[in-house]
């Protein structure tokens, strides 16, 4: 696994900006290497906040929509449409104003799908699709996602992964049902942390002074179970993007004066 990089913005809206052209050269480059790119979200502000800034960059049709992946971290288990879900909040800010193939957007199931109020069935079922999608190439039940999007809560949670819940222990299933989140809706569907391990790219966005202390302690060395975000690394790249709020807690010594 990869060592984080910090990049520290000014403020939420210039990391947002930044985070989405990054991640239009990320996928312009991934179409170009190999024909199409495989993107995992994320909700909560940050991660929207980002699909808006996507949304509105003027280089975004530099990506060829019809040829990009998209996946989810994490969903609330509730039903299809449903204002909490991520994907419907991603549809809001970004999916529904770009031509994307439908085929290749993979919403974890909702709770009026055909597995019904199951969780643990509807968290199976996506790491079936998961695996039909993986490759040769990808050496795994997942495919290689060339960026895996994580925001970061204030108790470092990453996707629905919270401090020492079962999830967080997962070693062999890529997705679960999580059941008794201590924040709502408590029952949702996550990736497993070998899951986000196979993504090329793991990016963790975090802005504010509540995710200050959660930054600092995931980049202290805090272990993966009582830090969940520590344990969210890429093969190739583990990226942290925060805003000054954000890193206010860390050393400064741990990112470059030209980040800021």
């Amino acid at each position: 696994m990869s060592a984080p990089q910090v990049v520290v913005h000014r403020d939420k809206e210039l990391m947002a900006k930044a985070a989405a052209a990054r991640l239009i050269t990320k996928i312009v480059d991934a179409q170009a290497a190999r024909g199409s790119a495989s993107v995992v979200l994320t909700g909560g502000r940050n991660g929207n906040g980002l699909l808006a800034a996507l949304a509105e960059a003027p280089a975004r049709d530099a990506v060829d929509w019809s040829r990009l992946d998209l996946w989810w971290g994490d969903e609330r288990f509730a039903p299809d449409g449903d204002p909490e879900r991520n994907h419907t909040q991603a549809r809001e800010v970004l999916l529904d104003s770009v031509p994307l193939n439908p085929a290749r957007v993979h919403p974890m199931p909702p709770a009026d799908g055909p597995y019904g109020h199951d969780a643990d069935a509807a968290a199976e079922a996506y790491a079936i699709e998961l695996a039909a999608a993986a490759g040769p190439e990808d050496h795994g039940p997942v495919p290689s996602f060339d960026v895996l999007l994580l925001g970061v809560g204030p108790d470092t949670h990453v996707a629905s992964l919270f401090p020492e819940l079962p999830a967080v222990y997962e070693t062999e299933r890529t997705v679960v049902g999580v059941h008794g989140a201590p924040k709502p809706p408590p029952t949702r569907i996550s990736l497993t942390l070998p899951a986000i391990r196979a993504a090329r790219e793991v990016w963790l966005l975090a802005a504010g002074e509540d995710k200050a202390n959660a930054a600092a302690i995931a980049l202290s060395g805090a272990g993966e179970v009582q830090a969940p975000a520590a344990g969210a690394r890429g093969r190739s790249r583990t990226l942290w993007l925060l805003d000054e709020a954000a890193a206010s807690q860390l050393p400064r010594g741990l990112y470059p004066p030209a980040s800021a």
